[in-house]
């Protein structure tokens, strides 16, 4: 009988040991990331058990559909027009005023090795999701989702309604949007840490000090579904004349040169005296960029280091912007071949415009493979874009506002 009860003793001790070992285990950012995005972390992550969450469930099945429709609306078609589209792209691609969007950046430029985002969204954190309190993952998880709302249907987000989303709840900032893109784009995540820049440029991580003026971000390493280690940098900065003058992210930028670059749904910034800096950084060191109209005006590219291959339908300005017509633009887009996708403010395919420019090389001969056609007709008045009801699965009851 002794022995019987030191047995069952040493079995219940060991029992219980294991359930402390499993408590006190810290999920991998990538189990994190995963989890986030409504994936299945690994079956030995401390996270598996919150997987039978009915919210988590929910919230699964809802970015199930939510991303696949965009995958097959969009995304897919983006990666297909970037292969056709664009011959010898850099290693690096700058994506300015871009907030956590990952997605679009990977799916214009899914060869590229390093990326880099800047906006002014703060990077934030995510917790460990285990140690939140009752109901803790629920309300995350409907932040997360609340977070998406506009860029799973529109594809941007709406800056004040992101203002608030990343604040709110126990997680926050632009790092767990990141966690979700990354995720659902078939990354593994390897290391995630902070990384601040002094005024000359140079980086410094945990622990260092940079200096005042610092430029706050942080640097995910992860591996891309053919096995290739690649790097994500988002830095959380002030990208007007002001900003950029005063500290050393374009210095850090300039290390990284030259690559390509993305801009989408930038709010005509590009457009306005107050952020020269950047908008010369772009001509100055990028080998392609692809913009919507929202970029870089046609004014400031030097005609005869560029060549542009117009895409879709330029309409002018959604009705908050109407003094950012350009004529130069109409009379381009009337020679635009055709795409079956949409991006920017006016994200329906039959309204968006895409510009890729590529810059020439000393011969005079552009590198992409693209190919300007046929005109198309002439641009009709600008009209104000309404959110439709078939532009994939909305967010649930009282998740989306549109400005």
């Amino acid at each position: 009988m002794l022995h019987c009860l030191r047995t069952a003793a040493v079995a219940a001790f060991m029992l219980l040991a294991a359930v402390a070992a499993v408590h006190a285990q810290t999920a991998t950012e990538d189990d994190t990331a995963k989890f986030l995005a409504g994936m299945m972390p690994s079956a030995d992550s401390p996270l598996a058990p919150l997987t039978k969450d009915p919210a988590w469930q929910r919230h699964a099945k809802f970015f199930d559909t939510a991303f696949g429709q965009l995958e097959q609306r969009q995304i897919s078609r983006i990666r297909a027009w970037a292969d056709t589209n664009l011959a010898a792209p850099k290693p690096t691609m700058f994506y300015m005023f871009s907030g956590p969007d990952f997605l679009y950046a990977n799916a214009f430029y899914s060869k590229a090795s390093t990326y880099v985002l800047s906006a002014l969204e703060p990077v934030g954190s995510v917790p460990d999701l285990t140690r939140l309190p009752r109901g803790g993952i629920a309300s995350a998880l409907y932040n997360v989702e609340r977070s998406l709302s506009s860029i799973l249907s529109f594809s941007f987000f709406i800056t004040k309604q992101m203002k608030t989303d990343l604040q709110a709840g126990q997680i926050s900032g632009t790092l767990p949007i990141l966690y979700v893109f990354l995720a659902r784009s078939g990354m593994t995540v390897k290391s995630v840490s902070p990384i601040s820049l002094d005024d000359k440029g140079a980086a410094y991580f945990a622990g260092e000090n940079p200096g005042p003026n610092a430029v706050r971000g942080v640097r995910i390493i992860f591996v891309d579904p053919d096995g290739q280690d690649k790097t994500l940098y988002y830095f959380s900065t002030d990208l007007s004349n002001s900003g950029v003058k005063a500290s050393g992210f374009l210095k850090f930028c300039a290390t990284l040169a030259p690559g390509n670059s993305l801009i989408k749904s930038a709010s005509y910034l590009l457009h306005s005296g107050n952020f020269t800096a950047v908008r010369d950084f772009l001509l100055a060191n990028s080998a392609t960029i692809i913009q919507d109209d929202s970029g870089i005006p046609l004014a400031f590219y030097n005609q005869r280091k560029w060549r542009f291959f117009p895409f879709g339908r330029y309409l002018g300005p959604i009705d908050e912007f109407p003094e950012r017509y350009q004529e130069s633009y109409a009379a381009l887009f009337r020679r635009a071949q055709p795409i079956d996708f949409g991006i920017g403010y006016r994200w329906r395919t039959p309204e968006s415009n895409v510009l890729l420019s590529v810059r020439l090389p000393v011969d005079g001969t552009a590198t992409s493979e693209a190919t300007p056609s046929a005109e198309a007709p002439p641009p009709p008045r600008p009209r104000r874009p309404r959110p439709p009801a078939d532009v994939g699965p909305q967010p649930r009851a009282g998740f989306f506002f549109w400005r």
